[in-house]
């Protein structure tokens, strides 16, 4: 295979998840040439790298529905292959790592659909850095990977809908857990189980995740005040606002709800409102030809991002009309999204946990007592490094936004790290997996 220092697509799409699969094989069967890229090694998002509980049947049944419906639409897919620059308009640069061999190439589009998913949100508390804490949704990825969690003591903590399914998972997995602290109230969650009474087959999926916990305790309006350990955690310190108690584990699966991924978005001009990409009636961004679909333009799960993601395939092949004929189902995914955030709001004890020696940007060791001084996060940024290490500002973005009400506006590529050798390397056209 010759290098080649660009390729030329109609439809460009960049994240292989529900939503953008659904898109590439819309755009494709609509008789567009469509790229797919996705970082992973295959097309799926974290959503779909396996089931997650015996109930996931019907689930299953979406998962190969879709993932056949991209195989014969002749949509191309490029995966291990990571978005690092838009140097110009309609072009997008992406790497690809494969050992010691390093490619880069540019790719031109006429349209392009950004379904990059979202991200765990993390809150510092003290004691969260140590080895065995490990992001809610990172632990049961590890686990699929080949992790082994058999026989260990977990507790899961945070807040969100995927708590109860990790939970779920890890109990398949051989875990032994104990706990699941959910810091939404009692009454936040009666309410969404109120309105989810409409939806019977969300409120039957989320109680069969409960079940699949088996024994473990189910706790609302607990959360995790500190970590406790020397080298390694040994216990999580829980609280339910009335008492305090020490919960032994060997491991912390701990996340606080979503954020969506929007830094490519931000990169190449696209409008955020809310922290989410800012979208039309049918999935267009602020700037002209530039679709987003799934979690980067709301929180509201899987029907919701295949949803989104057909509307913008539909949209990058040109057929507007039937686009627009979606809107109504959207908006009633967008009520369900909105009674999501409601649900899961962060009580405002979290944003009080972390102590003045507390680690809130990982990359960069700064600490709570180090940012407290500074107003925004481009003066913190520049006085501390706060953000400026390998996940540039991933982590740490959200947990400053949350703590001292900061916006992360400074996205510069690379968006991921580079190699320097990456900058002289040949390009070369990806290899497809279809």
């Amino acid at each position: 295979m010759s290098p080649e220092t660009s390729m030329d697509t109609d439809v460009l799409v960049v994240g292989a998840g529900p939503a953008g699969i659904t898109a590439a094989a819309i755009a494709a069967t609509h008789g567009r040439q469509v790229l797919l890229l996705d970082d992973n090694l295959a097309p799926g998002g974290q959503i779909w790298r396996e089931a997650t509980t015996s109930h996931a049947d019907e689930s299953d049944n979406v998962k190969r529905k879709t993932l056949l419906a991209l195989r014969i639409s002749g949509a191309r897919v490029f995966s291990g292959w990571s978005v690092f620059d838009a140097p110009r308009q309609g072009t997008l640069r992406v790497l690809y790592e494969n050992g010691s061999d390093t490619h880069t190439t540019d790719i031109s589009y006429e349209r392009l659909v950004l379904a990059t998913g979202a991200r765990e949100r993390f809150l510092p508390f003290p004691g969260w850095t140590l080895p065995g804490v490990f992001g809610a949704g990172g632990l049961q990825a590890l686990a699929r990977g080949g992790f082994s969690v058999t026989g260990k003591r977990i507790v899961v903590a945070g807040s969100g809908p995927l708590l109860l399914p990790v939970a779920a998972h890890l109990r398949q997995m051989g875990a032994r857990v104990t706990t699941v602290a959910e810091q939404a109230s009692r009454g936040q969650l009666a309410r969404f189980s109120a309105f989810l009474s409409r939806q019977p087959g969300k409120l039957l999926e989320g109680l069969q995740y409960r079940a699949a916990t088996g024994g473990s305790t189910y706790r609302l309006g607990c959360w995790p005040l500190a970590v406790l350990g020397t080298e390694r955690v040994e216990a999580v310190r829980l609280t339910d606002g009335q008492r305090t108690w020490d919960e032994p584990c060997d491991l912390l699966a701990c996340g606080f709800h979503l954020v969506p991924n929007t830094e490519l978005a931000s990169l190449v001009g696209c409008a955020l409102h809310d922290g989410f990409i800012e979208v039309d009636d049918v999935q267009q961004t602020s700037v002209t030809n530039v679709f987003a679909a799934g979690e980067p333009t709301g929180i509201a799960g899987l029907e919701s991002a295949l949803l989104t993601g057909t509307i913008a395939g539909l949209a990058a092949a040109g057929k507007l009309a039937e686009a627009k004929a979606l809107l109504p189902r959207r908006q009633k995914l967008e009520r369900f999204a909105a009674r999501l955030k409601a649900a899961f709001a962060l009580r405002p004890e979290l944003l009080g946990l972390a102590q003045p020696d507390t680690i809130v940007c990982r990359c960069e060791d700064v600490t709570y007592a180090g940012l407290a001084p500074f107003n925004n996060w481009a003066d913190a940024k520049r006085q501390t490094r706060c953000g400026m290490g390998p996940c540039q500002g991933r982590v740490c973005g959200p947990a400053t936004e949350a703590l001292f009400g900061w916006c992360n506006s400074s996205v510069r590529p690379p968006l991921v790290p580079v190699p320097l050798s990456a900058m002289g390397a040949g390009p070369i056209r990806p290899a497809s997996n279809q």
